[in-house]
């Protein structure tokens, strides 16, 4: 596959290509409707239109990471309607079958996206979960009767509250993958406060990543 990544686009890494082997182990329904939030640089909406979505819609906040998308779609020659702005409103009264989520989820001092244009590709609130509630609360509306989401997440922001707010909607939910890889240069230089706030034990400096899959199931 060939991927431009520009800087300020949140370029793929473990928590990506966690999500697409899970999306390839998916079985993605022929002439399906796939949403992949928070695109960046397109990795998992290519990935949805290889393996046979028929309609493929990728949505952003990032103008970067718009232009970045359109221009991988292109370069693969691949169908995918690229939308800049938040996936709610783009997506209004629009339901699919597959919906894939890399979102940011690291836990961090300030409010999201106050730290500047490249730290909201991961910067989601003290917890880490501002980004992952929202997916959870929508998850209903977004997908068909049968559909999955698959969203990937570090176990610094509690894939268990994912799980519990997932069920509570109707959806059932499960983990289907998992990885663990050393803290990254941000995680890194926030050890020190993440130990403060006892989201991570003294001397912790790696984490788990998970996939976590909602389906709704139709009755």
């Amino acid at each position: 596959m060939i991927l431009l990544r520009p800087p300020g686009v949140y370029s793929p890494q473990g928590d990506s290509y966690l999500l697409r082997e899970a999306l390839i182990s998916s079985a993605v329904p022929q002439g399906a409707r796939a949403l992949d939030a928070y695109t960046g640089t397109g990795v998992l909406a290519l990935a949805a239109a290889r393996l046979g979505a028929a309609e493929v819609c990728a949505v952003d906040v990032s103008s970067s990471a718009v232009v970045a998308a359109r221009c991988n779609a292109r370069l693969n020659r691949l169908r995918v309607t690229v939308l800049r702005g938040d996936f709610s409103s783009c997506t209004a009264g629009r339901r699919f079958d597959v919906v894939t989520a890399n979102p940011p989820y690291v836990p961090c001092p300030a409010a999201p996206a106050t730290g500047g244009r490249r730290a909201r590709a991961w910067d989601a609130g003290e917890d880490g979960r501002f980004h992952l509630d929202r997916l959870c609360a929508a998850a209903p509306r977004l997908l068909e009767p049968n559909g999955m989401l698959l969203m990937v997440q570090s176990g610094l922001c509690r894939p268990a509250v994912t799980l519990r707010m997932l069920c509570d909607a109707g959806l059932k939910a499960s983990v289907v993958a998992r990885h663990r890889q050393s803290f990254g240069p941000v995680l890194m230089s926030r050890a020190p406060w993440l130990e403060e706030q006892g989201l991570i034990p003294a001397g912790q400096r790696e984490e788990e990543l998970v996939v976590i899959r909602a389906d709704r199931v139709s009755s």
